[in-house]
């Protein structure tokens, strides 16, 4: 039976009215990816407030991983709403803040001993993230790379490489943060071979290895502009996420690990979107078995309610001293709740089983799309986590944004909730709920060829 089912046109009339109130009263500064006003949701399914339902592709940005009122989650927030929703840890701690920090601990094995800070969203924890870097190493610069996206508050903004519209018109920014090149092999010019089988660049038979490649840029820009011995951090996500859902390969980030190693710089994973099954296993890291000195959570660690983690080395979390970071909201009761909810949830195999198996359908489904449009330039992703790059040209690989925006809007006017992403804003991503079905999945898909076939 479909789960897309439209009553009016979209937006409908309660929609648009409520959009004509929104115009009035709310910020613009927030993007409007679709006119649906929200009235409930559940598993794969949003039902607006004209009573239309729509299958929904973008899981709230990559946060209801586990699908929208997962009702383990739901029962876990219920009791804990009973007993207490805040004191501030700053002031009377609780034990689901201590608990969820021990689990989050033994997520990074290879790290050991490790501990935690929790915040309240993605932004917060990476501009921590950086201060117990600054802190353990008494050093500044950071190295950041093209393609990423960490954030709106100011040093989060600083270290995100798209201008607009994340940082027109907020500058100066702090300072001491360098860019290096993202390893984006589909638009790396002249490269040979498959960036997921490189291997080590000493073994490598290609006459161009990409990830050495980048990878030299990389160093040269350390050396160069900043130097070594300056560098506090290197921050990088594992599958860049507004950048276009460009996978690292795991030898480039194992290079990088070598030498934040070398160099005593502390490395920087932020798994803020590539977390809790989105790409297949629970952290990026665990199937890249790259290890970094720190990992930045948000998003699908509570599924759905504000919650953020800096975990990693305990010698780097101990640097800060009392009192240096902290917050009112962080670790909330009720977001702790959320999280042991989720971290129960995936300690049955079967969950992330089910997410791997979604992302063979969508890569299998995907692929079968590029060899049909010739608008698609590329296919590609880390498990579940997915994209297709549109393009006005195959050969030029000309981005084409205004052929993404379209397909969005076609999605939305055929019940199905989708987002663009990428430097250019040229690319489809797919964030499906992680608990969807198969019916769905194909419902789903079958609106996205329809949409692309509209192009043609």
């Amino acid at each position: 039976m479909p789960s897309i089912h439209l009553k009016t046109e979209i937006p409908g009339p309660r929609s648009q009215k409520l959009n004509e109130l929104r115009h009035e009263h709310v910020s613009p500064g927030p993007f409007h990816t679709t006119p649906v006003i929200a009235s409930h949701a559940e598993g794969s399914v949003v039902t607006d407030v004209d009573g239309n339902s729509f299958l929904d592709f973008s899981s709230g940005i990559g946060v209801t991983n586990l699908g929208h009122r997962d009702p383990a989650v739901m029962q876990a927030v219920a009791e804990q709403a009973e007993k207490f929703v805040h004191t501030s840890i700053n002031v009377v701690a609780y034990e689901g803040y201590i608990r969820l920090a021990e689990r989050l601990n033994a997520l990074l094995p290879k790290a050991a001993p490790c501990k935690t800070f929790l915040a309240n969203s993605g932004a917060e924890a990476v501009e921590n993230a950086i201060k117990f870097a600054r802190v353990k190493t008494g050093r500044q610069a950071v190295i950041a790379f093209e393609h990423g996206y960490h954030g709106r508050t100011y040093m989060a903004m600083a270290l995100t490489a798209k201008a607009h519209p994340y940082k027109s018109g907020f500058a100066p920014f702090p300072a001491e943060v360098y860019r290096a090149p993202y390893p984006d092999f589909y638009r790396w010019p002249g490269v040979q071979g498959d960036p997921g089988s490189c291997p080590q660049a000493s073994e490598c038979p290609l006459e161009r290895c990409f990830c050495r490649e980048v990878f030299n840029s990389f160093a040269e820009i350390a050396r160069g502009q900043i130097g070594e011995q300056n560098v506090a951090a290197v921050i990088i996500e594992p599958v860049a996420g507004e950048g276009g859902f460009v996978p690292a390969p795991a030898p480039f980030l194992n290079m990088l690990r070598q030498w934040c190693d070398e160099h005593g710089v502390v490395l920087i994973f932020d798994e803020v979107q590539t977390g809790f099954g989105r790409t297949g296993s629970l952290l990026a890291c665990h199937q890249l078995d790259v290890t970094p000195d720190l990992v930045v959570m948000a998003k699908g660690l509570a599924n759905g309610l504000p919650l953020s983690a800096v975990t990693g080395r305990a010698e780097v979390i101990d640097a800060v001293g009392l009192g240096g970071v902290g917050g009112t909201y962080c670790g909330n009761p009720l977001a702790c709740a959320a999280s042991h909810a989720v971290l129960d949830r995936f300690e049955d195999p079967a969950v992330l089983a089910h997410a791997c198996r979604i992302g063979e359908i969508l890569r299998h489904r995907l692929e079968a799309f590029a060899k049909r449009f010739r608008c698609i330039g590329q296919t590609r992703g880390l498990g579940p986590m997915r994209a297709i790059e549109l393009v006005t040209d195959q050969g030029t690989k000309q981005p084409d944004k205004a052929a993404a925006q379209a397909v969005v809007q076609y999605a939305y006017e055929h019940g199905l909730i989708l987002m663009a992403c990428g430097t250019h804003g040229n690319v489809l991503r797919f964030l499906v709920p992680l608990t969807m079905n198969d019916e769905d999945l194909n419902e789903g898909l079958a609106v996205v060829e329809n949409a692309l076939a509209s192009l043609e």
